[in-house]
Protein backbone atom coordinates (compact mmCIF):
# COMPACT_ATOMS: atom_id res chain seq x y z
CA UNK A 1 0.00 0.00 0.00
CA UNK A 2 1.71 3.08 -0.78
CA UNK A 3 1.07 7.13 0.75
CA UNK A 4 0.32 9.75 -1.01
CA UNK A 5 1.44 13.10 0.59
CA UNK A 6 0.22 16.66 -0.33
CA UNK A 7 2.85 19.52 -0.40
CA UNK A 8 0.90 22.74 -1.32
CA UNK A 9 2.31 26.19 -2.01
CA UNK A 10 1.47 29.48 -4.39
CA UNK A 11 4.14 29.50 -7.26
CA UNK A 12 7.71 30.53 -6.09
CA UNK A 13 7.26 29.24 -2.68
CA UNK A 14 9.59 27.03 -3.25
CA UNK A 15 7.75 23.26 -3.67
CA UNK A 16 9.79 22.22 -6.55
CA UNK A 17 13.14 23.35 -5.68
CA UNK A 18 12.84 21.26 -2.46
CA UNK A 19 13.25 17.87 -4.50
CA UNK A 20 17.46 19.22 -4.77
CA UNK A 21 18.01 16.94 -2.16
CA UNK A 22 17.62 13.68 -3.87
CA UNK A 23 20.30 12.02 -5.71
CA UNK A 24 18.94 10.65 -9.96
CA UNK A 25 18.63 7.35 -8.37
CA UNK A 26 16.26 7.79 -5.66
CA UNK A 27 13.45 9.55 -6.85
CA UNK A 28 11.11 10.02 -10.06
CA UNK A 29 9.18 12.75 -11.08
CA UNK A 30 6.38 13.20 -13.27
CA UNK A 31 6.92 16.56 -14.44
CA UNK A 32 3.03 17.54 -15.73
CA UNK A 33 3.78 20.56 -17.22
CA UNK A 34 7.41 19.57 -18.46
CA UNK A 35 9.12 22.71 -17.00
CA UNK A 36 12.48 22.54 -16.16
CA UNK A 37 13.59 22.11 -12.30
CA UNK A 38 14.80 25.17 -10.49
CA UNK A 39 17.90 23.97 -9.42
CA UNK A 40 21.36 22.58 -11.66
CA UNK A 41 21.03 18.75 -10.74
CA UNK A 42 19.69 16.44 -13.42
CA UNK A 43 16.57 14.44 -11.57
CA UNK A 44 14.61 11.63 -14.15
CA UNK A 45 11.69 13.76 -15.48
CA UNK A 46 8.44 12.06 -17.49
CA UNK A 47 7.65 15.45 -19.04
CA UNK A 48 4.14 16.46 -19.73
CA UNK A 49 2.61 13.36 -18.21
CA UNK A 50 -1.12 12.32 -17.68
CA UNK A 51 -2.98 9.87 -15.60
CA UNK A 52 -2.29 6.95 -17.58
CA UNK A 53 1.12 7.23 -17.69
CA UNK A 54 1.13 7.79 -13.97
CA UNK A 55 -0.18 5.05 -13.37
CA UNK A 56 0.96 2.82 -15.60
CA UNK A 57 4.73 3.80 -13.95
CA UNK A 58 3.45 3.16 -10.72
CA UNK A 59 1.47 -0.34 -11.00
CA UNK A 60 5.07 -1.86 -10.89
CA UNK A 61 7.73 0.97 -9.16
CA UNK A 62 11.11 0.53 -9.21
CA UNK A 63 11.54 3.40 -6.95
CA UNK A 64 10.44 4.15 -3.73
CA UNK A 65 9.90 7.42 -4.12
CA UNK A 66 7.88 9.86 -7.01
CA UNK A 67 6.32 12.98 -7.18
CA UNK A 68 3.69 14.54 -9.15
CA UNK A 69 4.87 17.86 -10.07
CA UNK A 70 2.39 20.35 -10.23
CA UNK A 71 -0.70 18.05 -9.71
CA UNK A 72 -2.98 20.31 -10.36
CA UNK A 73 -2.39 21.08 -14.33
CA UNK A 74 -4.05 17.22 -14.75
CA UNK A 75 -7.06 18.57 -14.19
CA UNK A 76 -6.88 21.76 -15.49
CA UNK A 77 -5.41 20.51 -19.00
CA UNK A 78 -8.10 17.76 -18.66
CA UNK A 79 -10.50 20.75 -19.24
CA UNK A 80 -8.42 22.83 -21.80
CA UNK A 81 -8.25 18.88 -23.79
CA UNK A 82 -11.72 18.93 -23.83
CA UNK A 83 -13.02 22.48 -23.96
CA UNK A 84 -15.22 22.11 -26.91
CA UNK A 85 -17.18 19.37 -25.01
CA UNK A 86 -20.59 20.24 -23.99
CA UNK A 87 -22.37 19.82 -20.68
CA UNK A 88 -21.17 19.19 -16.97
CA UNK A 89 -20.00 15.55 -17.68
CA UNK A 90 -16.37 17.26 -18.61
CA UNK A 91 -16.10 18.62 -14.99
CA UNK A 92 -17.29 15.00 -13.08
CA UNK A 93 -15.14 13.36 -14.86
CA UNK A 94 -12.49 15.87 -14.32
CA UNK A 95 -12.76 15.39 -10.49
CA UNK A 96 -13.43 11.84 -10.83
CA UNK A 97 -10.17 11.12 -12.46
CA UNK A 98 -8.08 12.98 -9.96
CA UNK A 99 -10.03 11.15 -6.73
CA UNK A 100 -9.00 7.77 -8.75
CA UNK A 101 -5.64 9.14 -9.30
CA UNK A 102 -5.04 9.15 -4.92
CA UNK A 103 -7.22 5.97 -4.19
CA UNK A 104 -5.15 4.40 -6.84
CA UNK A 105 -1.74 5.49 -5.04
CA UNK A 106 -3.05 4.14 -1.72
CA UNK A 107 -4.51 0.73 -3.16
CA UNK A 108 -2.52 -0.21 -6.07
CA UNK A 109 1.43 1.10 -5.73
CA UNK A 110 3.88 -1.63 -3.82
CA UNK A 111 4.90 -0.80 -0.37
CA UNK A 112 6.80 1.76 1.19
CA UNK A 113 6.01 3.82 -1.93
CA UNK A 114 5.61 7.48 -1.53
CA UNK A 115 4.25 9.48 -3.67
CA UNK A 116 4.11 13.54 -3.32
CA UNK A 117 1.81 15.29 -5.04
CA UNK A 118 3.19 19.36 -5.23
CA UNK A 119 0.14 21.69 -5.59
CA UNK A 120 -1.00 25.17 -6.25
CA UNK A 121 -3.10 26.97 -3.34
CA UNK A 122 -6.34 28.85 -3.93
CA UNK A 123 -7.52 31.38 -1.57
CA UNK A 124 -11.30 31.34 -0.35
CA UNK A 125 -13.24 35.38 0.53
CA UNK A 126 -12.52 34.29 4.13
CA UNK A 127 -8.40 34.09 3.37
CA UNK A 128 -8.67 30.19 4.24
CA UNK A 129 -5.89 28.05 1.86
CA UNK A 130 -7.46 24.88 0.31
CA UNK A 131 -5.65 22.79 -2.67
CA UNK A 132 -6.21 24.71 -5.82
CA UNK A 133 -9.19 22.33 -8.19
CA UNK A 134 -10.55 23.10 -11.38
CA UNK A 135 -14.52 22.91 -10.86
CA UNK A 136 -16.45 22.73 -8.00
CA UNK A 137 -17.48 19.30 -7.36
CA UNK A 138 -13.96 18.14 -5.47
CA UNK A 139 -14.45 21.46 -3.37
CA UNK A 140 -18.10 20.88 -2.29
CA UNK A 141 -18.24 17.07 -2.55
CA UNK A 142 -15.15 16.32 -1.18
CA UNK A 143 -12.29 17.98 0.51
CA UNK A 144 -8.93 17.28 -1.33
CA UNK A 145 -6.79 17.65 1.42
CA UNK A 146 -8.88 15.02 3.43
CA UNK A 147 -7.74 12.43 1.90
CA UNK A 148 -4.32 13.09 3.13
CA UNK A 149 -2.66 12.19 6.34
CA UNK A 150 0.56 14.22 5.83
CA UNK A 151 -0.25 18.15 4.34
CA UNK A 152 2.72 20.68 3.90
CA UNK A 153 2.44 24.23 3.22
CA UNK A 154 5.56 25.80 1.26
CA UNK A 155 5.90 29.51 1.98
CA UNK A 156 8.75 31.88 1.74
CA UNK A 157 9.10 35.57 2.72
CA UNK A 158 11.49 36.33 -0.31
CA UNK A 159 14.63 34.76 1.69
CA UNK A 160 13.79 31.72 3.05
CA UNK A 161 11.48 29.26 2.51
CA UNK A 162 10.45 26.16 4.44
CA UNK A 163 7.59 24.12 4.74
CA UNK A 164 4.66 24.83 7.93
CA UNK A 165 3.22 21.66 9.32
CA UNK A 166 0.41 22.91 11.48
CA UNK A 167 -2.36 24.73 10.50
CA UNK A 168 -3.04 28.45 12.09
CA UNK A 169 -6.82 27.99 11.44
CA UNK A 170 -6.42 29.41 7.90
CA UNK A 171 -4.27 26.37 6.31
CA UNK A 172 -4.96 22.74 5.89
CA UNK A 173 -1.48 22.04 7.25
CA UNK A 174 -1.41 18.93 9.51
CA UNK A 175 1.35 15.80 10.21
CA UNK A 176 0.92 13.18 13.08
CA UNK A 177 1.90 14.19 16.24
CA UNK A 178 5.48 14.29 16.85
CA UNK A 179 6.70 13.89 13.04
CA UNK A 180 7.86 17.27 12.38
CA UNK A 181 8.52 20.37 14.25
CA UNK A 182 5.82 22.95 13.16
CA UNK A 183 8.19 24.82 10.62
CA UNK A 184 10.88 23.03 9.02
CA UNK A 185 13.36 23.36 5.62
CA UNK A 186 11.63 22.55 2.21
CA UNK A 187 14.36 20.04 1.67
CA UNK A 188 12.19 16.84 0.54
CA UNK A 189 14.86 14.08 1.15
CA UNK A 190 14.83 15.17 4.87
CA UNK A 191 10.82 15.35 4.70
CA UNK A 192 10.90 11.72 3.08
CA UNK A 193 13.22 10.39 5.64
CA UNK A 194 11.68 11.52 8.68
CA UNK A 195 8.14 9.99 7.61
CA UNK A 196 9.83 6.21 6.64
CA UNK A 197 11.73 6.55 10.49
CA UNK A 198 8.10 7.39 11.85
CA UNK A 199 5.91 4.43 10.09
CA UNK A 200 9.11 2.37 9.64
CA UNK A 201 8.93 2.30 5.89
CA UNK A 202 11.65 0.89 3.84
CA UNK A 203 14.74 3.46 3.29
CA UNK A 204 14.49 5.22 -0.36
CA UNK A 205 17.33 3.32 -1.28
CA UNK A 206 18.82 0.19 0.28
CA UNK A 207 22.38 0.53 2.16
CA UNK A 208 25.32 -1.73 0.53
CA UNK A 209 25.73 -4.86 2.49
CA UNK A 210 29.33 -4.80 4.31
CA UNK A 211 31.81 -6.28 3.23
CA UNK A 212 34.13 -8.38 6.09
CA UNK A 213 37.63 -10.02 4.90
CA UNK A 214 35.66 -9.83 1.32
CA UNK A 215 32.95 -11.08 2.30
CA UNK A 216 29.36 -9.72 2.16
CA UNK A 217 27.62 -9.89 5.01
CA UNK A 218 24.20 -10.71 2.97
CA UNK A 219 26.81 -13.89 1.37
CA UNK A 220 27.47 -14.66 4.99
CA UNK A 221 24.09 -15.18 6.32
Amino acid sequence: MGMPVLILGASGSGKSASLRNFDPDEIGVFNVAGKPLPFRKKLPLYNNVRYEGIENALKNPKLKTYVIDDSQYLMAFYLFDHVKDVGYSKFTQCAVDFRNLIDFIVRQTGPDVIVYLLHHIDRDENGYIKAKTSGKMLDNQLTVEGLFSIVLLAETDGKEHWFTTVSDGFTPAKAPMGLFPDKIDNDLKAVDTAIREFYGLAPVKAEPAKETKGVTEDAKN
